[in-house]
């Protein structure tokens, strides 16, 4: 493995990410993507269905198939250039230094093997411990998680457990080998509100606990809102805003950030009308010329149709692609 000089509390560095989908025509899903999340800290990566979010991760994890070129300017996992990695050194390095929480647990899980197996398959990989050892070791990461009884538990099957308790066995999966980065995509999807207030409480603890970094991929502005440090909003590929979440959710510099929060149900507006978004994300392979979000926003000016608006700092810490992210600040519309 290629190291690289590093800050110690990074867990992950992305600098001009792009993706793209090869075949009968190109698309170009993410584009020019710069992602930080640091030992300790919890980065959300937010957006509508569609925007790029579960394509960056797993570029970043080295998931791509032959008709997917990932290129970028750098990438690296802690003090580990990833750019530099064939395929073997990087199969090596996942679950190693970085892990992936996926939102559907009972396809991720082998229906046909004790979730104990599953879990100790990673010692016995990458540490080479015994059936024994291994066996013990799942036995600690249930309980760590929260699943009770884990000494009986282990020698159970994914089908007797809950959606909950499924996702909480993924995660002692991905924390297991105590990786610097754990990608969460979506892990609350399919859960009801309590038990994906129970996941989220479990992320955050045990990243505090483990000091990991996390990168919390959702589309849920409530999930954001309860655990995030700082955030990244992603559409049509592009990063347009980022900064740290509480300011960036109580004072939005970018037309689709505010509009994100604007459609979000409010309790004091009960019996009225729900505000939604206009229109739809655009495809990936059909993304519209100059500013991706012009035809959705009630700030769009002529420029917004012409000229790509670069992704700039608007106040300290914080950065927006807007052409009017000024304006926006300022809630002038």
């Amino acid at each position: 493995m290629t190291t690289v000089v590093s800050d110690q509390t990074t867990a992950l560095r992305v600098r001009g990410l792009d993706v793209v989908f090869t075949g009968e025509r190109e698309v170009h899903a993410v584009r020019e993507v710069d992602l930080e999340v640091r030992r300790g800290e919890l980065v959300a990566l937010l957006g509508e269905s569609g925007s790029g979010k579960s394509v960056t991760a797993r570029a970043i994890m080295g998931l791509g198939d032959e008709h997917t070129r990932v290129s970028a300017d750098e990438l690296v996992l802690s003090d580990v250039d990833v750019l530099g990695l064939d395929a073997e050194q990087m199969r090596r390095l996942r679950g190693e230094r970085v892990s992936l929480v996926m939102q559907d647990a009972l396809s991720a899980l082998n229906p046909v093997l004790t979730v104990g197996a599953q879990i100790g398959e990673l010692f016995r990989v990458h540490r080479g411990a015994t059936r024994a050892q291994a066996r013990e070791r799942a036995v600690e990461l249930l309980g760590l998680v929260g699943i009770p009884s884990p000494q009986r538990r282990v020698d159970d099957y994914p089908h007797q457990f809950s959606g909950g308790m499924r996702q909480r066995i993924l995660i002692a999966m991905a924390i297991a080998l105590e990786p610097e980065l754990l990608i969460a995509d979506e892990p609350t999807t399919a859960l009801d509100v309590t038990v994906q207030a129970q996941i989220l409480d479990l992320l955050d603890d045990l990243r505090r606990r483990l000091g990991m970094g996390v990168l919390l991929i959702t589309h849920d502005l409530g999930v954001v809102m309860e655990v995030a440090d700082r955030l990244a909003v992603m559409y049509a590929g592009r990063i347009v805003e980022a900064g740290d979440a509480d300011t960036v959710l109580t004072r939005p510099a970018h037309p689709y950030t505010e509009a994100l929060l604007r459609s979000v149900p409010q309790a004091a507006a009960r019996g009225g009308r729900l505000v939604s978004i206009p229109g739809s994300p655009p495809s990936p392979a059909t993304t519209p010329p100059g500013c991706s979000f012009h035809p959705r926003c009630a700030y769009a000016i002529d420029v917004c149709r012409t000229a790509r608006p670069p992704l700039r700092e608007v106040t300290p810490a914080r950065v927006a692609a807007c052409h009017r992210s000024e304006e926006v600040l300022d809630g002038l519309r």
